[in-house]
C-alpha cells in the first residue's frame, strides 16, 4: 500500500483527500502545520508528499527544501496563488509538480498517480554499465556522460548529482544532438502524456542542467541551445 503525506492547515483539505485516496487504496498520514512537516516525514516514510504552500510556521519552500536535502521522494504543491513564480520556485527547490487550489480532488489523485508511476520506472533494476553502452542507455561527449539506466551524470570525470527529471531531460536532448525541440515536444517526451504542467517547467530545468553541467565542464564542442521562439536543442560540433 503507498503512503501519501498530506501537508495542508485545512483540516476539511486534509479529510476529503482522505477519503478519495483511502478509497483508491493509498493510507493517508496528515500534518497541519509546517513545523512538524520534517519530523512527520522522517516517521512515516511516505512514498508522496502532498505540500501546500502557505502553512503556519514554516512554508511550503522551507520544507521542500529540507525534504530534498534527505529525500527525492515525488512532492506535489498546493498553492492558492497564481503567481508563475510560485510555481518556478518550487520547481526550482525540487516540487514534482504543483496544483493550483480550489482543485478537484480526482484531479490530484490522478496526478499523484501519475508521478509514482514515474518513479516506479526510473527504480526498475539497472543493467551492468557495458550493457547500457549496448542498449543505448549511455551518451557520451567531451567530458560528459550521461548513463539513464543508472541515473548518473559525470562531468570531467567526476559525478554530478542531478534530480531524475533534470537527467531524462538532458539525457533526450544529448540523444538527439543539433534537434530542435519545442517546449511541448520535451514535456511529451521526457514528462510523458500524463503531465500537468505548463511549459515554462521546461525552462526551470534548462536552467538547472546548464548550472551544473555546462559551467563545469572544461568541454568547448556542445551545448544546451535555446533556439528563440522555437525551443532548446543539443548542439554539438562532433558526436
Amino acid at each position: 500500500m503507498k503512503k501519501v503525506l498530506v501537508v495542508d492547515d485545512d483540516p476539511n483539505i486534509v479529510e476529503v483527500l482522505r477519503l478519495y485516496f483511502d478509497k483508491d487504496g493509498f493510507a493517508v498520514i496528515s500534518c497541519l502545520t509546517g513545523d512538524r512537516a520534517l519530523d512527520t516525514f522522517i516517521s512515516s516514510q511516505p512514498d508522496i508528499v502532498i505540500l501546500d504552500l502557505m502553512l503556519p510556521g514554516k512554508d511550503g519552500y522551507d520544507i521542500c527544501r529540507e525534504i530534498r536535502k534527505v529525500s527525492e521522494t515525488p512532492i506535489i504543491m498546493l498553492t492558492a496563488r497564481t503567481d508563475t513564480l510560485d510555481k518556478v520556485v518550487g520547481l526550482e527547490l525540487g516540487a514534482d509538480d504543483y496544483v493550483q487550489k480550489p482543485f478537484e480532488p480526482k484531479e490530484l489523485l490522478a496526478r499523484v498517480k501519475a508521478v509514482l508511476r514515474r518513479v516506479e520506472k526510473r527504480e526498475e533494476p539497472a543493467p551492468l554499465l557495458s550493457d547500457n553502452k549496448e542498449s543505448g542507455e549511455v551518451v557520451q561527449y567531451q567530458g560528459l556522460i550521461i548513463d539513464k539506466a543508472r541515473y548518473a551524470v559525470l562531468v570531467d570525470g567526476l559525478e554530478v548529482e542531478m534530480p531524475p527529471k533534470e537527467l531524462e531531460l538532458l539525457f533526450f536532448l544529448a540523444s538527439h544532438p543539433n534537434r530542435v525541440f519545442t517546449r511541448e515536444q520535451l514535456l511529451e517526451n521526457v514528462w510523458g502524456y500524463d503531465f500537468y504542467g505548463e511549459s515554462r517547467t521546461v525552462d526551470v530545468h534548462v536552467k538547472r542542467i546548464r548550472e551544473k553541467v555546462e559551467d563545469a565542464t572544461k568541454a568547448v564542442n556542445w551545448q544546451i541551445k535555446t533556439v528563440w521562439g522555437v525551443g532548446y536543442k543539443f548542439e554539438t560540433t562532433s558526436t
